[in-house]
């Protein structure tokens, strides 16, 4: 909680090595249950679910150590995940809305531009009232 930044780096790198990780044509699991099926994707990738920053492991280093909470672990658009990251940082870490907060921080360690229109449409999936927030 003390380093909001050292976080959202590691949430960032965290959720990359779990994408590039993963097979996708292994899991034998679906979509995540709130993403649902023909949603727009950018890269499959094997998605934590309920990426929220509390899910997240860190390492006496500021470095992601694992991941929590798997329980909705599926085949999804890595933007899923992002989306649903980011977005946690400002429950978790307020106070630095005015310039995107620390998600420039978290798509940065994790390799990526925002993507607007998708960040947008999973956030409303994930608030549709389908899932609680994490």
């Amino acid at each position: 909680m003390a380093r909001p930044e050292v976080a959202a780096r590691a949430i960032g790198a965290g959720l990359r090595m779990l994408h590039d990780a993963l097979p996708v044509a292994d899991c034998p699991f679906g979509p995540p249950s709130w993403v649902g099926e023909g949603a727009p994707s950018d890269r499959l990738v094997v998605c934590h679910g309920d990426a929220c920053a509390p899910n997240t492991l860190m390492a006496d280093d500021g470095s992601c150590s694992g991941h929590v909470d798997l329980g909705d672990l599926g085949v999804a658009d890595r933007w899923a995940d992002l989306a649903i990251a980011t977005l946690s940082l400002t429950w978790n870490y307020p106070g630095r809305e005015e310039d995107d907060g620390w998600e420039v921080v978290l798509l940065d360690a994790y390799g990526v531009a925002p993507d607007r229109d998708r960040i947008a449409h999973y956030r409303a999936r994930w608030n549709d009232g389908s899932v609680p927030p994490g």
